[in-house]
């Protein structure tokens, strides 16, 4: 490739460490590192998974100030020796080490920005961290939402750039032996499976999901079981989780303990594939928290990717991810009884969602796209 630059991405947000924001910028690494010289600095975790062509330094994970401390001092050492043409923040976190040390050096930065990284009224965030992310060369919003959330903090509209996160198109073969094999472990045959996705906080709604709608589909469709992947983070930053605990209460209550099989994380991909597989339905009952927005939906994608449709609130990036009444349907947020009516119509069949519709649409956001449209940023620095 001719026009080759050395990058240098920071960032906090790797694998093993679970989240869409860890995918991502594990995918934009092992993108760019096929056409440009990539040094990736982050936790020492991710070095045995790291993408195989990018070269690798690393700083301690916690506590959070010694992680800032390091990654900026160590910022500065590979600045010496490795040269970057372009330093990259995988987050808003870590703008301020790639925007400093991209002044001191003359050189470019970008900063990739998700909707907490923007929608936080946390206000030593606001007083130090958004002056330097409004200060790099290009910002990078993970939606048209988190676009606007960053105008409205005063980045100008001329280094702002939409990129939405990707997804892994086309997805592995279905695993027939696998299928067979959870549908057995969890009595999954002849059941209406609802799949839910992500980290257990209070913006992404499971309790009240669980409390307000799903616990109405049970008494309408009484074959329906509900899916639970993901756990509460340990290494989030944000503190607004819900525990097990309270959802096994709400589950309790409802007296639908048959109802929802809890899985945990899953970190191998083809696992986590079948899983898209064996369920009928998506749900992603996100809720409308204004200083805790959600950025985009990749798991919504993912899931168009397998061709299932995502029933949604329509809050945050996820406006983004689905195609009302295409690949999913967008519900007003915080509206549980239009959730439950959608979904039930879903799982009766009397709405259609056309999976060849799901795949076509997850198609655009597949990482070989993303990496074309970061590749025209790059040649425009």
């Amino acid at each position: 490739m001719n026009n080759q630059q050395s990058i240098l991405i920071i960032t906090r947000n790797l694998p093993p460490l679970i989240g869409g924001m860890e995918r991502l910028n594990w995918y934009i690494a092992d993108e760019l590192s096929k056409d440009h010289p990539v040094t990736i600095l982050s936790h020492t975790k991710a070095k045995a998974i790291a993408p195989k062509n990018a070269t690798f330094y690393s700083v301690p994970l916690n506590p959070l100030p010694l992680f800032l401390i390091c990654a900026f001092c160590k910022t500065f050492w590979l600045c010496l020796i490795r040269r970057p043409d372009i330093l990259f923040a995988g987050s808003g976190l870590t703008a301020p080490i790639a925007v400093f040390w991209a002044k001191i050096f003359r050189k470019k930065s970008m900063v990739y920005i998700h909707g907490l990284d923007i929608g936080t009224n946390h206000l030593l965030y606001n007083l130090l961290w958004i002056p330097f992310i409004r200060w790099a060369n290009v910002i990078i919003a993970n939606s048209s939402p988190t676009y606007d959330l960053c105008v409205q903090k005063g980045i100008s509209k001329a280094k702002l750039q939409i990129i939405c996160p990707g997804v892994s198109y086309p997805p592995s073969p279905p695993n027939e032996e696998l299928i067979h094999k959870i549908k057995d472990q969890y009595h999954l045959h002849d059941k209406k499976v609802l799949i839910s996705i992500g980290r257990l906080t209070q913006r992404k709604g499971l309790n009240e999901f669980l409390d307000l709608s799903f616990s109405q589909i049970v008494k309408i469709v009484p074959n329906t079981v509900l899916i639970v992947i993901g756990d509460t983070p340990n290494h989030s930053l944000n503190k607004n989780l819900q525990s097990k605990e309270l959802i096994l209460s709400t589950v309790r209550k409802h007296e639908i303990d048959d109802k929802v099989v809890f899985i945990g994380n899953i970190s191998d991909y083809e696992v986590l594939s079948t899983f898209y597989r064996v369920a009928d339905i998506h749900v992603f009952p996100v809720k409308y928290i204004p200083d805790d927005p959600e950025g985009f939906g990749m798991v919504a994608i993912e899931a168009a990717a397998h061709g299932k449709p995502t029933i949604a609130f329509a809050t945050g990036g996820i406006v983004d991810a689905i195609q009302d009444g295409k690949t999913g349907f967008l519900v007003e947020k915080q509206n549980y009884k239009a959730l439950t009516e959608a979904t039930v119509q879903v799982l009766q069949g009397s709405v259609f969602m056309n999976r060849d519709v799901c795949e076509r649409y997850a198609e655009q956001f597949a990482w070989y796209n993303l990496k074309n449209k970061f590749e025209k940023i790059i040649v425009s620095l």
